[in-house]
């Protein structure tokens, strides 16, 4: 078994540099959906998906590393994630006032999720 990579995709997703975007897709936890992608980025080693959430956690939106990711289904505009709603719901707050991603929130949110890969 090859050890849980949180910033990129799993070469089963079938993403990376050229993908379609994935801005606007639904994403689906093992439990039900949990909101649409906000933002996406394919950058090698920084890939995330930024979800807004909604009135479903009080218009929060959550950083989804691509490590997440189970499978993409373009037909259908579809994300599909192999965390529970509630894992998602309890990941580490995102400062979105901030310009992206810092070390800081990186290592907040690879430990966070890195917990349910290793």
């Amino acid at each position: 078994m090859t050890a849980w990579d949180a910033w990129n995709y799993r070469e089963s997703v079938g993403r990376g540099p050229g993908s379609r975007d994935l801005v606007g897709y639904h994403v689906h936890a093992t439990d039900g959906d949990i909101g649409k992608v906000d933002e996406a980025s394919n950058e090698a080693g920084n890939s995330r998906l930024v979800v807004d959430t909604g009135p479903w956690i009080f218009g929060r939106k959550v950083v989804l590393p691509a490590g997440t990711v189970q499978r993409v289904d373009d037909d259908d505009q579809k994300v599909y994630v192999d965390l529970t709603k509630d894992q998602i719901k309890d990941s580490p707050e995102w400062d979105q006032s901030s310009a992206g991603m810092d070390d800081a929130d990186r290592g907040r949110l690879d430990t966070y999720y890195g917990g349910y890969y290793r």
